[in-house]
């Protein structure tokens, strides 16, 4: 297949990769697993998911990125080997143009780190798009007025909260909060209260039921049918939420059942701290813009966005009505699917090929 160019979402929770014409064409989990002393990996995304938590010692599973950037560079570029080779086949003969989403906030040094990992696999071209302007972009915001738009990303590892106007950022702030954080937020809560041990992914299945908005890891989703998923969820919604896990002071295993509210409280300190960074950047926005946004509203995306109690924690805050993008899992890999189909006008408006020092 002969493809030029290639779209990756890089996220500290989930990678997204998608081509020109075909769309998302990988959904999986940024992790590998690798037995000791070996360098070869043993699994990859979601066969390295289905292991978390299950594998002996001698195994160990690896989040290559952290708060959105690369924390462990030979395993991202592992990672990232094996989902362009799933996406498109081997691309040694055929080096490819790779547009990556990148924090608004990222430094030079972790810049240069995805532009170099990208390049040692085979790229023949790295370009890179902050995360505020594709999520604008993928949520149908026309960025190129002259007109304030306040977009607030929340992903795995970072909340992005960014003004666009203009095609370009005003103000922002990147925060080392997201989804991650939020799940460890429910293990130490049900550790400390319940005295039960539970794994990430029990956690996290835990934060889903307790927001009230089942979702499903799809990118074709439209917003009628995201709609329709959160009716259905609130009317289906138990009472209960059942835990099991291992009960810290017998050393067996228990179960517990939790209310979805008091799941919702542990996270609160999270959502007020997100809320409050994006008054802080409405603060430094200035006058004529902030009236845009006042008469817009705030455009929330990513999955943390339906974390039940954000919105009405930013609004309550700030004053200013808060909505869903629609499709909002997806909004920054449907930006970067935008800007495949227009990279020649990209390249000068929104991208950077070299690591700004």
């Amino acid at each position: 297949m002969f493809v030029k160019k290639i779209g990756i979402d890089l996220g500290s929770s989930t990678t997204l990769v998608c081509l020109p014409r075909k769309g998302v064409v990988i959904n999986e989990p940024s992790l590998v697993v690798f037995a000791k002393n070996r360098k070869e990996p043993l699994a990859v995304g979601e066969k390295a998911e289905k292991m978390l938590g299950r594998t002996p010692e001698e195994f160990q599973a690896f989040s290559p990125l952290k708060n959105g950037v690369i924390a462990d560079y030979k395993v991202t570029q592992i990672m990232l080997s094996h989902f362009i080779n799933k996406a498109i086949g081997s691309f040694q003969i055929l080096k490819p143009e790779i547009v990556i989403a990148v924090p608004a906030g990222i430094s030079s040094s972790e810049k240069r780190a995805v532009i170099e990992a990208s390049l040692n696999i085979g790229a023949k071209n790295v370009f890179l798009i902050k995360e505020p302007l594709l999520a604008a972009i993928g949520a149908g915001i026309k960025i190129k007025q002259a007109a304030g738009h306040m977009i607030v990303d929340v992903g795995g590892g970072t909340s992005e909260i960014a003004v666009i106007s203009l095609g370009a950022i005003v103000s922002f702030a990147s925060l080392k909060l997201g989804g991650i954080q939020m799940t460890k937020a429910i293990i130490q809560y049900i550790r400390k209260k319940y005295n039960l041990e539970i794994g990430f992914s029990t956690a996290e299945k835990i934060k889903i039921q307790a927001s009230e908005q089942g979702f499903k890891k799809s990118p074709q989703k439209s917003a009628q049918a995201l709609s329709s998923q959160k009716e259905t969820a609130n009317h289906s919604q138990p009472t209960t939420i059942k835990v099991k896990g291992q009960d810290i002071i017998e050393g067996l295993p228990g179960t517990i059942e939790v209310q979805p509210g008091e799941i919702n409280a542990c996270l609160q300190d999270i959502l007020v701290e997100i809320a409050q960074a994006v008054k802080n950047v409405l603060q430094e926005t200035p006058p004529e813009l902030s009236a845009d946004i006042l008469e817009e509203g705030i455009t929330l995306t990513g999955g943390g966005a339906l974390t039940k109690g954000l919105r009405e924690t930013i609004q309550s805050i700030t004053g200013i009505e808060c909505h869903l993008a629609p499709n909002p899992l997806f909004c920054v890999i449907e930006g970067i699917s935008y800007a495949l189909k227009n990279l020649d006008v990209y390249k000068k408006a929104l991208l950077s090929k070299k690591p700004m020092f």
